[in-house]
């Protein structure tokens, strides 16, 4: 030690610089001292300059025992050692303003025990160098003899005298030295400090564990979602967030740390902005690592533009024209109907020149932009009717159709004045539309709380489903052909159809009964086409025929009006009925009932019957009741789901709906509407890619748009609980294309789709499908596992999308994206698409 080196110097001429010396030694000592004292303020604060943690002790004490030789003894000579090694450790205690942000993260609500015995081992070592510091100079003044008090004040003037003599010596020495102690000391400081960083981050984690009272139980349920396959999906995740959001509620900085994989509106703000790619003043590091991320994503997905006789229109399922040109016989608009390639394409669609923003509803119910939709056949042919107009740069839709030529609301009006007891958006809240045209009559039904599921065959009428979608109003492409339609049995309250030259009556009335199986029992059959008022030969032979079908089918004719004095049109209603006493009683029986072993909710490519299902009687089954009014049965447990059933996430089926129905409000109000950065005034059209009991829709309800509801045919089947809601939907596989036009919603939600999907099939065809449905600008929510979702994000970058979102948490990952209108130069030619 130092203090030894000194104490043998000094014992060799005490007496003789003791009597020479004394006066001068005295101002040498001072001059000294304050030199030293300087040396040793000028170390402690360039030991402050790096910000530095709780456990940077460790960093200063290192700095001090490689100066100690030079420093320690005069500082202990003068009193300071323990003043300025106390002030030295309260600096770093008290001055967490110095520290970063993630350093005192959390502490408000329970500081880490993991950082308080990390500081205490770090005091404990100190003070033990001090005693092992002190241990030596006992050691070194032994080898002198044993000193008096006034030896050893003699001593100290000594060592200051020699250090005179030697200060020339050592001068330039000694500043290098401090230089290069300085250099490692600061160097070690660094590497202390992200070693405790390190440490802190893994007692932080731990801490949160060990913090939450739900902790094991949020473990538990995260594992059994991640391992599980439908079971789990939702149930378990809202248990996760119970816990997150009680964290959040603790303090925003934890949350930040900890994250959530709903995040809430507490932090929304602050993912959007840590998360976002565009953001201004991007670090170096970032940049780089997104554009090597992209270059590497680029390489693995290579996207091509398709090219098919549709162009921007391309439809896969339903522009096969090589299987079209293969039918058989085209009798029952089998051309119309769906068929899908084997391997279903990977490219992408490219948009229509001159393509813009939609219009936002409701301005959009009454004009789109022309280019995006540039058809004009439907203006021309229609034009004298309302349907559409073409006006400059748009396309008008100034009255509604056909049947209502001077608007739309009056004929909803009228038809309930005729039939009071179908009471729109009350007793009456999901339709389905059939031969919609442009779907004005759907359009002007949200004015009355009612969905209309509205649906005509692609290029009948050109565009017209386009048209719908674009105005904002639920429209797919379908025809009732030889197949049922993708719809459960019993689930539209109302059926409608406003001149929609469908052959009811033929065959046996093989589409009325099809229709018979999806009108809920008590429902109506609304019908305004010309045969129900027109007098032409034609017309009064089809009203004839339908009279004596409906009468079989025990359908009660309950009101034929005369003509409306405003729209110049009629309107027949029709009533199912709610027992089998009719059927029963029937003299012939023709049409059919359908055999028991016949699933009237068996519709994914099943082929039309020419039978009727029997009425369910018992009043635990569904469609022995008619649902409660609206709004009250968005939220009411079905009465026919049942205790003694098991629902889709494991629970007793009531108790599986009702926190179903709870999970997806509190993500939907804490995060998607809050979190996302999502401007939901712009959306209009959003489908739930796989709905389970329809809780995300259900959650969107005071907002203005409308969800269509997708249960995958894999899926437990849920799709009537969606309509017992008040909510609608549809069937279908995602190994094959939707039956929709380009471009046709703002956005696409998919809880756990993916990874069940990618099992099946090619999930690079679902993305390019995603990619079809969905508008420029518009937002892709996706909820699966973090292999999945990294996997999706490759594809989505290479897309040329912007990644708004991702987070990721026991396995579980949240990902949310933003369309863009970049399209790739290569194109693809689809064989089977050309004409």
């Amino acid at each position: 030690m130092a203090s030894g080196k000194y104490s043998r110097i000094d014992n060799s001429n005490n007496n003789n610089r003791r009597s020479t010396s004394s006066s001068y030694c005295s101002t040498v000592t001072i001059v000294v001292f304050v030199g030293l004292c300087l040396v040793g303020i000028w170390m402690m604060t360039s030991s402050s300059v790096v910000p530095v943690q709780n456990g940077d002790d460790s960093a200063a004490q290192e700095k001090k025992n490689e100066v100690k030789d030079q420093v320690q003894p005069v500082i202990n000579e003068n009193n300071g050692g323990g003043s300025s090694n106390n002030g030295n450790t309260a600096q770093f205690e008290d001055n967490p303003g110095d520290l970063p942000e993630d350093a005192t993260k959390g502490d408000s609500v329970s500081p880490v025990k993991d950082d308080g015995n990390t500081q205490e081992n770090q005091e404990n070592l100190e003070e033990n160098k001090v005693d092992e510091s002190k241990k030596d100079d006992g050691q070194s003044d032994s080898e002198g003899g044993e000193k008096t008090n006034e030896e050893s004040n003699e001593k100290s003037e000594e060592n200051s005298e020699e250090k005179k003599s030697d200060n020339e010596e050592s001068n330039e020495k000694s500043e290098s030295d401090e230089n290069e102690k300085k250099s490692e000391s600061d160097e070690n400081e660094k590497k202390s400090e992200s070693d405790e960083n390190e440490k802190k981050s893994d007692s932080d984690e731990n801490e949160k564990k060990s913090d939450s009272d739900d902790g094991e139980k949020k473990s538990d349920e995260s594992s059994s979602e991640t391992n599980g396959e439908d079971k789990g999906d939702g149930q378990t995740e809202e248990k996760a967030e119970e816990n997150d959001t009680k964290e959040s509620e603790k303090s925003s900085d934890e949350s930040k740390d900890d994250g959530q994989v709903f995040p809430s509106g507490a932090q929304s703000e602050l993912l959007n902005e840590t998360t976002t790619q565009n953001g201004s003043f991007s670090t170096q590091a970032a940049e780089s690592k997104n554009e090597k991320e992209t270059q590497s994503s680029s390489k693995l997905y290579s996207w091509k533009l398709c090219n098919s006789t549709a162009g921007p229109d391309y439809i896969p399922c339903l522009d096969n024209l090589e299987a079209i040109r293969h039918l058989p016989s085209t009798k029952h608009y089998e051309h119309r109907e769906r068929h899908c390639p084997e391997e279903p394409p990977t490219c992408l669609v490219p948009l229509p020149e001159g393509y813009k923003r939609p219009i936002e509803w409701p301005k959009s119910r009454e004009k789109i932009w022309y280019y995006n939709v540039p058809h004009t056949k439907l203006a021309e042919i229609k034009g004298h009717q309302n349907w559409v107009k073409v006006t400059g740069e748009y396309l008008t839709f100034p009255g509604g159709g056909t049947q209502f030529k001077h608007g739309a609301l009056h004929y909803i009006d009228f038809i309930e004045e005729s039939v009071p007891d179908i009471a729109w958006g009350k007793r009456s809240r999901v339709i389905l539309d059939v031969g919609c045209g442009v779907a004005s009559f759907g359009g002007f039904l949200f004015d009355r709380n009612v969905l209309a599921m509205s649906f005509a065959p692609k290029d009948e009428h050109e565009a017209q489903v386009q048209f719908a979608l674009e105005r904002g109003i639920p429209a797919v492409s379908a025809v009732m052909g030889t197949k049922r339609l993708p719809y459960p049995g019993r689930v539209f309250d109302i059926v409608h159809c406003a001149r929609c030259r469908v052959p009811w009556h033929i065959e046996g009335g093989k589409l009325l009964l099809e229709l018979n199986r999806v009108l809920r029992p008590g429902g109506y059959f609304v019908w305004s086409a010309t045969p129900v008022y027109q007098k032409i030969p034609e017309d009064v032979e089809i009203w004839k025929a339908m009279a004596e079908l409906t009468k079989a089918m025990c359908w009660e004719l309950v009101n034929k009006t005369s003509k409306d004095a405003v729209n110049n049109v009629a309107v027949a209603t029709f009533r199912k009925p709610t027992s089998n006493e009719c059927y029963e009683q029937r003299s012939q029986q023709e049409p059919p009932l359908c055999p028991e072993s016949d699933d009237p909710n068996a519709a994914w490519n099943v082929p039309l019957q020419a039978c009727m299902h029997k009425v369910p009687v018992d009043e635990s089954v569904r469609g022995s009741q008619w649902p409660a009014q609206w709004p009250a049965r968005l939220d009411k447990t079905p009465y026919w789901l049942l205790s003694s059933q098991v629902g889709v996430y494991g629970k007793p089926a009531p108790e599986d709906f009702e926190a179903d129905n709870k999970h997806w409000k509190r993500v939907v109000t804490n995060s998607y509407i809050n979190g996302m950065g999502i401007n939901w005034s712009s959306v209009r059209n959003v489908m739930d890619m796989r709905a389970v009991y329809g809780g995300f829709a259900a959650a969107l309800k005071e907002l203005n748009l409308w969800v269509m509801n997708v249960v995958t045919i894999d899926s437990p089947d849920t799709l009537p609980i969606i309509y017992e809601r008040g909510l609608f939907g549809m069937y279908h596989d995602w190994c094959e294309s939707f039956s929709t036009y380009p471009r046709s919603y703002d956005l696409l939600h998919a809880d756990h789709l993916f990874s069940k999907v990618k099992k099946r099939c090619n999930i690079v065809a679902v993305a390019a499908e995603v990619d079809r449905m969905l508008r420029p600008e518009g937002k892709l929510i996706v909820r699966d596992n973090v292999e999945t979702i990294n996997e999706l994000e490759s594809m989505f970058k290479a897309m040329q999308w912007e990644v708004r979102m991702t987070y990721s948490k026991d396995m579980e990952g949240l990902l949310c994206v933003q369309k863009s209108m970049w399209r790739p130069k290569e194109v693809e030619t689809i064989k089977y698409a050309i004409a």
